[in-house]
């Protein structure tokens, strides 16, 4: 016997499934390294789950991959988008399943296999991933750059929204259900269709659930069916999770309805300059080794020429200062903002403007406010999907409603609706509000 397969062999159980409810999403590590530490999950090779409007795989920049083994600095050094690629460098989570709803689209869909290590040049965590997504935050390295290097297998999965097949419903519903549902359509039903055309609606090759599992919605009378489905070559991902048995679930609430909240910090005229300034030129797809590099020097190049810039300006945003900067290429834009700004505030805060300045990249955030039927929608696919897989060692989930991501005149109902379903599928749960210092359900 391996040693990896004696240490699964020894580890503990919970006696209820343990579910640790927090509000930034980043704090739910401490908690899955406290199971790493109890013997309740492995040190190695965890499946981890993650349902979210956001990939949350990017990587804090300047810090030093060694921080990993140092957990409590660790922990000090994260963010909500940075929290999950640590864990994978210090040999934890070997395959990640972003589990996305249909507007967010941050990453590629399919298969992901690249590399985490650590950069032989500056000693921070990189990858040899060209996604997009990782390119945008100059993050690539080539391979032969990277030391202490730990596969990653990540598989980007778009979760649709369950259908409800009501026979009442007329044929405009019909020819709406089949477009697809894109971010910012939110005004548009993606649940109402007829019932002859639910399988008509699938993809070829999609996922879908049709064993009669129980309905969770008390108002689905015995008449209605409903599917659930995935994007196309997700079956060998699922039926690769039913062979693990370490298995993480997260949850960010944001998954079931999600806002920008930069979108309300600043006007439209504001978030378009921002978006001009920083921008990332998607390269074309057929980049050499060095094209790739030229890129992210470049990119990193121009984050930092812009964080220096905002840096400045928090020092003093007199006219000479803006007008300095401006007159470097590409930064004409930075006056009409920094006049924009100081109309509606009396003290810009500069470092904010720079935060919401490199979430504008090659796309918007995800911004999609759900209706009720859509929340429904997607606890139901969520649920009907987890059906097909494993129970979980343990279960996390982020509100994300303080910082405005998750609306927070619906996050109470979305948690409510989401505990119920782990109920459902799980029994009893040993739920604990770490976001409000409470640990009773």
């Amino acid at each position: 016997m391996s040693d990896n397969a004696g240490e699964r062999a020894r580890l503990r159980r919970y006696p209820e499934l343990p579910v640790w409810v927090v509000e930034d999403h980043q704090e739910v590590l401490p908690f899955i390294y406290r199971a790493i530490g109890s013997k309740h999950l492995p040190a190695s090779d965890i499946s981890f789950v993650h349902f979210d409007s956001h990939p949350d795989l990017l990587i804090p920049v300047n810090m030093p991959a060694d921080t990993v083994f140092d957990k409590e600095t660790l922990f000090g050094e994260l963010s909500i988008e940075n929290w999950i690629m640590p864990a994978v460098y210090a040999g934890h989570f070997s395959h990640v399943i972003w589990l996305h709803p249909t507007w967010a689209q941050q990453i590629r869909e399919g298969k992901h296999h690249f590399l985490v290590g650590k950069d032989t040049s500056t000693t921070t965590i990189r990858v040899t991933s060209s996604d997009h997504y990782f390119l945008s935050d100059g993050l690539y390295v080539p391979e032969d750059q990277l030391e202490n290097q730990k596969p990653l297998h990540l598989d980007v999965i778009m979760v649709k929204p369950h259908k409800l097949c009501n026979s009442q419903e007329g044929n405009a519903a019909l020819s709406s259900a089949k477009k697809p549902k894109l971010a910012l359509q939110a005004a548009e039903n993606p649940a109402s269709t007829n019932c002859a055309s639910c399988s008509e609606g699938l993809e070829k090759d999609a996922v879908a659930d049709k064993s009669g599992h129980t309905c969770l919605d008390p108002a689905c009378s015995p008449s209605e069916s409903r599917e659930w489905q995935t994007t196309a070559d997700s079956g060998d991902v699922l039926e690769a999770l039913k062979k693990r048995d370490s298995l993480v679930l997260d949850i960010d609430l944001d998954f079931f309805s999600v806002k920008n909240p930069f979108k309300e910090m600043f006007t439209q005229e504001e978030y378009k300059i921002l978006q001009e300034l920083y921008q990332f030129k998607k390269p074309s797809a057929d980049l050499t080794q060095d094209d790739l590099v030229d890129c992210v020097d470049t990119r990193i190049h121009q984050l930092e020429d812009l964080e220096a810039t905002f840096a400045d300006l928090c020092d003093g945003d007199d006219e000479d200062t803006v007008r300095r900067w401006a007159s470097n290429p590409g930064m004409e834009s930075l006056v009409p903002l920094v006049q924009s700004l100081k109309k509606r505030m009396e003290v810009p805060d500069y470092e904010m403007v720079h935060q919401a300045g490199l979430t504008c990249d090659y796309s918007e955030l995800p911004h999609h406010i759900s209706t009720e039927e859509e929340i429904e929608s997607l606890v139901q696919s969520m649920c009907h999907l987890l059906k097909s897989l494993p129970k979980p060692t343990l279960v996390t989930i982020a509100r994300s409603s303080l910082d405005d991501y998750c609306p927070s005149e619906q996050v109470d109902t979305i948690q409510e609706k989401v505990l119920g379903a782990l109920r459902s599928l799980y029994g009893t749960l040993d739920i604990h509000l770490e976001y409000s210092g409470d640990s009773s359900p």
